[in-house]
């Protein structure tokens, strides 16, 4: 959702130009639009266009003019300048303190300098429309670019994330074999070999090892993997919330196959997933 967006045109004896700034946001689109007041009336009009070309993250809009001519827009309230100008003249003389700045500052004061009341034109309301469409193609340029990289990106963490997986496969049958034995070394503590009922034994370690079995959890994992990447990869809009939801059930998965790990290799391993995944979550942050 980053870019950034320039264009300017001639309106008569002016130009206008635009800037456009777009951040990630996680809450849809926070759009800001600053323009000049003789265009507020536009202002509905170019929020309702934009919020349908940008979608989301946080957008500024910067709309500015420039006279090219002496003669200006801006207009001067002199009635509230010479009120302003006598009563710090009187206070400066009472005070006997130079007036020498006394007009730079009052032009600072509020309402002293503003903007003539005339209405913009169809013509220049349609100039600056395209000066503000032309700004959003810019910006768009920008997404697709950052938008390649993400989804690069992407498809290399879920890689990531299936690999350790592979992994976990190949360390379970190690880890049931050393859980078997642990069983096996602790009940031999407590009771005589000779008087262990191995049968018995079997059955409470096969009912045990079932509360371990991950193989189900591995196998969820794997089909949501297979689905994030699908949509990666597909050109449907707004896959970005998507995206995020496949990615909590991913979470959920490797944090029951840690759970249930019980296993200091396996354990490093999940780590490592988790790793991926949270730097997943992040850039689905950054995607429509």
């Amino acid at each position: 959702m980053t870019g950034f967006g320039k264009a300017s045109a001639q309106i008569d004896d002016k130009t206008v130009n635009v800037e456009i700034k777009s951040l990630n946001s996680q809450k849809g689109l926070d759009l800001n639009v600053k323009l000049p007041s003789k265009y507020r009336a536009f202002e509905y009009e170019l929020r309702n266009k934009l919020s349908i070309l940008l979608q989301r993250g946080k957008v500024d809009v910067f709309i500015s003019l420039e006279h090219n001519t002496a003669s200006s827009e801006i207009s001067l309230n002199r009635e509230l300048i010479i009120s302003y100008f006598n009563e710090f003249k009187s206070i400066a003389n009472e005070v006997g303190v130079s007036t020498e700045r006394l007009l730079p500052t009052i032009l600072q004061m509020p309402d002293v300098i503003g903007e003539s009341h005339e209405e913009a034109s169809e013509n220049e309301l349609a100039t600056i429309e395209k000066v503000v469409m032309n700004a959003v193609k810019e910006v768009d340029g920008f997404r697709v670019n950052e938008g390649n990289s993400t989804k690069a990106d992407l498809l290399q963490r879920v890689k990531n994330i299936e690999s350790h997986a592979a992994e976990l496969k190949k360390e379970d049958p190690r880890r049931i074999n050393d859980v078997r034995e642990r069983l096996q070394n602790n009940l031999e503590q407590f009771i005589s070999k000779d008087k262990i009922d191995q049968n018995r034994f079997e059955q409470e370690v096969i009912f045990y090892i079932e509360k371990l079995d991950i193989n189900e959890e591995l196998s969820r994992l794997q089909s949501h993997c297979t689905y994030f990447a699908q949509i990666v990869a597909d050109k449907e809009e707004l896959k970005g919330r998507k995206l995020n939801f496949i990615a909590q059930e991913m979470g959920r998965e490797i944090n029951t196959v840690g759970s249930k790990a019980n296993d200091a290799v396996m354990q490093k391993i999940v780590v490592n997933m988790k790793d991926e995944l949270e730097k997943v979550k992040e850039q689905t942050n950054n995607v429509l």
